[in-house]
């Protein structure tokens, strides 16, 4: 695929990813995308998906349920936007010989680990989340498309609500925070991974599973304290753990992927989480705190 020339499809482009990922195109010089949310296109509608489908050469489907409480009542709504719809989009997609980028997540990991899960590891879900997006997952390959599934993780980004802002806010308006130091992970800019995506279309990225996420590991509470001192706001954050907050869907307690699959094909991954945070903060945060 040329991408140069590409006609490219963007679905739930209203999405605080795709905000970034649509940025990201336009300043590489490639062609205007079809933006489409679901006012635009309903991805359950098979037929409707196949018609656009059928015009474009590389669909990315940012579109999906991520409300990870929520999901725990409302599992068969979130199996359909997370699991059917990317079914549809990627047997169009093979049907046609478009290339398919499909975004999923840390959650489809049991979060039990003590070391980076690799790209083949095995999917364990802990909770309706997590097994719609493994749904989806194995959707996409079944349906035999030529597929990127991208797993990112602890996104953050200037185009919607993210943990910065919630804690930056909250760490303004209440004058100290208390935040969780027992779950691990890998905070990650929308920026970043739309980043990502690019270098591996443009390198022509064999078909497969790649893990988009910063280098390095925090928890939230490290990742709260930066955070509240991008802020100004000072030392103003407590750790607890996790039996403090009791919430309707599990967390993973370890939310750290390996990265050897981009490593593999010669293409750069995201760097390290502070770092990529540091140079994220005033971006992120405009208008959060003055």
């Amino acid at each position: 695929m040329n991408l140069s020339q590409a006609r490219i499809l963007v679905t739930g482009a209203r999405g605080m990813l795709a905000t970034d990922v649509i940025d990201a195109l336009r300043a590489a010089g490639l062609p205007q995308p079809t933006l489409t949310d679901r006012d635009e296109l309903d991805i359950l509608d098979a037929d409707a998906v196949a018609a656009l489908v059928a015009e474009h050469d590389l669909v990315i489907n940012c579109a999906a349920y991520t409300a990870v409480d929520a999901a725990e009542e409302n599992e068969d709504l979130a199996l359909a936007i997370n699991a059917t719809g990317p079914a549809n989009l990627a047997a169009a997609c093979a049907e046609h010989g478009a290339r398919l980028v499909h975004i999923s997540t840390d959650y489809v990991f049991a979060g039990d680990a003590t070391e980076p899960y690799a790209e083949d590891a095995e999917m364990a879900p802990a909770g309706a989340y997590g097994r719609t997006k493994a749904a989806g997952e194995r959707a996409v390959w079944e349906a035999g498309a030529d597929a990127l599934i991208l797993r990112t993780a602890w996104l953050y980004g200037r185009g919607g609500n993210c943990f910065p802002k919630t804690i930056a806010k909250a760490g303004k308006e209440r004058g100290a925070l208390t935040v969780v130091n027992d779950q691990i992970g890998q905070p990650t800019w929308t920026r970043d991974v739309a980043a990502f995506m690019l270098r591996l279309l443009e390198a022509g990225a064999p078909k497969g599973t790649y893990h988009a996420t910063s280098s390095g590991q925090c928890s939230w509470f490290d990742f709260a304290t930066a955070i509240v001192a991008s802020a100004g706001l000072g030392d103003i954050v407590t750790p607890t753990d996790s039996a403090a907050f009791k919430r309707p869907a599990p967390r993973p307690a370890w939310s750290v992927l390996g990265h050897a699959a981009n490593e593999a094909i010669g293409v750069e991954g995201i760097g390290p989480w502070d770092e990529r945070w540091a140079l994220a903060a005033d971006e992120v945060l405009e208008g959060v705190v003055g």
